[in-house]
Formats: C-alpha cells, sequence, structure tokens
C-alpha cells in the first residue's frame, strides 16, 4: 500500500496549460515509446478541444495522432478527456457522442475522462458512460474541485455516491483551477475515499496557486495512490505539478513511486530542446495568488479576456471585470469555473462592464443555464431574484420553446456530406463546421517527425535557413557536400553534389 501510482498528463493537460495545446504529434512521436516503459497507470494524450486545434491551427489530422501514438505506446492505456459533449458550447446530439466513443476506440484509445462542470452525474454522463462502455472503453468519472460555500466535503460526499452508482472504474478529483490547499486536502479527500464504494481514486490538480504539489503529498498521507503529473518543461506554472519533484518527495516520505523517474530524463531533455528552440514556455513553480481563490478564473479564459479588451481598447478594465466576475458567479450560485461555465460567467460580467449596468444585456448562454439547458440541478442554484429577472426577458420565452435537436447519424451525414464521407471524417466536420479547414489539414500532408537534440544537423540547418541575411550554405564532410541556394529570395530545394 506504500507504492504511489502516476498518469501523465503531458501529452494533454500539459502543453493545453502551457503552449496552448500546439504540440504537434511529430514532438510526441520521438518520445512516445519511452514513455511507455516508464510504468504509468496511464496517458492523457488528447481531449476534444484539441482536435479543433489540431486540424484548425497545427494542419494536423488527430485521428492519425492517436494511431500513430497508440502503435508506439502498447503498454500503457492511452486515455482521452471530455464532457458530455464533443464542442465546448453546444450540446451534441447523442448518437454523434456514441459515434465518437466507437471511433476513438477503434484509433486506440483505451479510457475516457469524464466531467461535468456542475458535477450533475445525471445530467448526460449516465448515457456517455453506457456509450464509453459500449465501445469497450475504461471509464473514469471526474469531480471538479471548487472553493465556494457551496461545495462543502459534505457535497462532494454525495457527489461521489452519485459517481459510484455509475459504476466506473476510477473516480477522480480534477483541481482544475489550482484551487486545493493543504488543509483542505486532507478532507475532501478523506470524503471522496470514503465514499467511493472501493472504486479507485485519483487527484489531478493544477499549480496555478503554487500549493499542488504540496496537496499532492497530503493526499497520498490520507489514502490517495495515483496522482496526475507532468514531465518538465509541460510541468508547473498553470501545469501539474512535477514528476520529478513529486517521486522525490515521496520517497523522503518513505512512499515507493511505480515509475522511475531516470527513464524520463530523455524525454525531459526532449522537451527542454524544442521550447528553448521554438520560444516555448517552460513551465516554473508559481508564487502563491490568493486572489485566485476569490475570482477563480482559469488563466486561458484571463488570456482571452485581455486579448477582448484589447480589441475594444479597454484594458484598463480588466481589474474591474475580474471583480463583477465573482458577482456574476455569486448571483449564478457559484458555478464551476470551468468550461462552459468559466466563459458564460466572464462574457456576462465582460458586457456589465461595457454597458455600465449590470444584466442590461443577458448572453443566451447565461439564458440557456438559467433555463436548465446545462443540468436543472445547476440552474436550481440562481439566485431566485436573477433568475426572475433573466426568465422574464423576452429572449428567455424563445429561447423556452427550443429543443436540443437529436438527429441520428444518418441525418447528420446527409448534412454534411452525404454516404461517402467516413466516420472520422463525418466526427471531424462536425467538430470543426468547415470542411475548407479539413481540406488544409488534408493538404499539409502526414505529421512530420520533429528532428530531435540527438539530431544537432538538421535543426542547425534550419535555423540558418531562416535567416534573411545568408544567401548560401554548404556542409562538407569527407566526399559528402551539400548546398544550398536561395533564389530571388527564397530556399531552392537542397542539393548535394
Amino acid at each position: 500500500m506504500d507504492q504511489v501510482n502516476f498518469v501523465d498528463t503531458t501529452f494533454r493537460d500539459g502543453h493545453a496549460s502551457l503552449w496552448a495545446e500546439g504540440m504537434t504529434t511529430g514532438m510526441m512521436l520521438p518520445i512516445a515509446s519511452q514513455m511507455d516503459a516508464a510504468g504509468f497507470q496511464h496517458m492523457e494524450i488528447i481531449a476534444t478541444s484539441h482536435f479543433k486545434k489540431c486540424v484548425r491551427e497545427l494542419r494536423e489530422d488527430p485521428w492519425e495522432r492517436i494511431r500513430l501514438l497508440s502503435k508506439k505506446i502498447t503498454k500503457t492505456p492511452l486515455t482521452i478527456m471530455m464532457g458530455g459533449n464533443i464542442t465546448a458550447f453546444d450540446l451534441t446530439p447523442f448518437s454523434m457522442i456514441k459515434l465518437f466513443m466507437e471511433r476513438i476506440s477503434a484509433a486506440g484509445i483505451n479510457q475516457i475522462e469524464l466531467m461535468d462542470a456542475a458535477n450533475d452525474m445525471s445530467f448526460r454522463i449516465p448515457e456517455c458512460v453506457g456509450f464509453a462502455r459500449e465501445a469497450g472503453l475504461k471509464v473514469s468519472l471526474a469531480l471538479v474541485y471548487s472553493h465556494s460555500p457551496r461545495h462543502t466535503d459534505q457535497y462532494y460526499a454525495k457527489r461521489t455516491r452519485d459517481a459510484a452508482k455509475l459504476n466506473p472504474d476510477i473516480i477522480y478529483l480534477k483541481d482544475s483551477g489550482g484551487l486545493l490547499t493543504p488543509e483542505r486536502t486532507r478532507t475532501v479527500m478523506a470524503a471522496v475515499l470514503q465514499n467511493a464504494g472501493g472504486i479507485p481514486v485519483e487527484l489531478h490538480s493544477h499549480c496555478t496557486t503554487g500549493l499542488a504539489p504540496l496537496c499532492y503529498l497530503e493526499a497520498v498521507k490520507v489514502g490517495v495512490r495515483t496522482l496526475h503529473t507532468a514531465i518538465p518543461p509541460l510541468a508547473n506554472g498553470s501545469s501539474q505539478p512535477s514528476i520529478f519533484n513529486i517521486i522525490r518527495n515521496l520517497r523522503i516520505l518513505g512512499y515507493q513511486p511505480s515509475v522511475n523517474e531516470q527513464d524520463l530524463l530523455p524525454v525531459a531533455q526532449h522537451l527542454n530542446f524544442i521550447a528553448k528552440r521554438e520560444g516555448l514556455p517552460i513551465g516554473a513553480p508559481l508564487e502563491y495568488d490568493e486572489y485566485q481563490y476569490v475570482h477563480q478564473v482559469p488563466g486561458g479564459v484571463i488570456s482571452n479576456l485581455k486579448h477582448q479588451l484589447s480589441k475594444m481598447h479597454m484594458e484598463d478594465r480588466l481589474d474591474a471585470v475580474l471583480a463583477e466576475i465573482v458577482q456574476v458567479k455569486q448571483d449564478l450560485g457559484y458555478p464551476i469555473m470551468v468550461t462552459p461555465f468559466s466563459q458564460f460567467v466572464a462574457s456576462q460580467a465582460a458586457i456589465n462592464i461595457m454597458t455600465g449596468t449590470r444584466y442590461k444585456q443577458v448572453t443566451d448562454e447565461i439564458i440557456l443555464f438559467t433555463l436548465g439547458f446545462w443540468g436543472k440541478e445547476a440552474a436550481a442554484a440562481i439566485d431566485p431574484n436573477i433568475a426572475d429577472m433573466v426568465l422574464s426577458l423576452p429572449r428567455a420565452r424563445e429561447l423556452a420553446r427550443w429543443e436540443p435537436p437529436q438527429p441520428s447519424v444518418e441525418e447528420l451525414r446527409r448534412k454534411l456530406g452525404g454516404s461517402s464521407v467516413s466516420d472520422d471524417e463525418l466526427v471531424l466536420r462536425f467538430i470543426l463546421g468547415d470542411e475548407k479547414e479539413i481540406q488544409a489539414m488534408r493538404a499539409a500532408g502526414p505529421a512530420k517527425e520533429y528532428s530531435t537534440s540527438q539530431n544537432l544537423l538538421v535543426p542547425f540547418i534550419q535555423e540558418l535557413l531562416r535567416r534573411n541575411d545568408i544567401d548560401e550554405i554548404h556542409v562538407m564532410k569527407g566526399d559528402f557536400l551539400l548546398s544550398l541556394r536561395t533564389c530571388e529570395g527564397k530556399q531552392q530545394t537542397p542539393s548535394s553534389d
């Protein structure tokens, strides 16, 4: 019982937190086999949000990413993370969720992490669990942690019992905002463990307030035996704790880690090389920030807020928007600040500040939230005066008559291209909503393996080619000569003599 296991988040949450989901498949492939041999309980490799990012910005096929990684990672179960939908801000038809589960299983995913933003285990989660089981996937249910008057230890005890009734393989506490403190970890993790009915319990936190590494140690002390960690440089910062730091501290406390961190040193070296070469952030421990417990806005949402405010020349209003978020969150019954609720709250708060009058304009998302489209339990917690005001709006009466459509796969296929469209392509078209983006991805070709620090010549030449003050490059070794010349300011295809 002194052994502590690990779930690796580097390929999913690590680069989502620090590199804006910008890690390419080619960056993952050279180290995939080494990570497979390390002894992780399972590895997060993708989330539904990554599908859009892969296609639209990286010009990569997410299905190809899963298939290529599954060929190199053969011992460790591969995990995908998702909510009750495959697009963040819409209620996905169940037929598409079922198809999605079937396709990720066929591509090589073994396990799914399911989350409801309100921890409502009766809202869409039972259907998703059923679809996952039918597809042969193991199921890990998340309980999202929050810091508010509503989210007591008793609350999490009840939610744990609700989750256990669905008979998942794993239950884990998901501290997306990094809001756990060591003191609260002791009580809330004890509540989860005592009510899990023998189902294995894991802890997933972020280092946003700088306390997650210490919270992990406290969780182990009360009985948690599986922790979610990342590999530097994709650890710390707003990501998960570093596996190197956690293992070192666990050994000092007398626990036996199931992973040999020495096996992961080349992985960290590879990732550090990429970070430095590409100018990407390197995760570092953060200073404690008490204000994070007040507004609880995830880092990604704050970044987007800054961007949107700058476009309206309102950069100086960020603090006012954050303060308004605190009020809107209270008005709405303390929704947990994760996708999509964090975006709903932030958008409404920004509108309140811009108009100068609270709720003078109300977004459709807040109206639908109040109407119960994102779960009756979440809607029931709203301040009655705010709920009455929202529901009296003409737009609310209009939206109250709307029902989320539940088309069949055949109907969706007819709408999105016809019978010739494969299942994988159909899912991509549903997520992207734009066939041109997928065509551009296809035109970019297959994933290209990233040149590592063990092959310094190629990246060195690539760096030289980026410079505008060099017209010719010659590399000579023995009888081999590689010559590259520019033609009217553009590099020609390399030639060798």
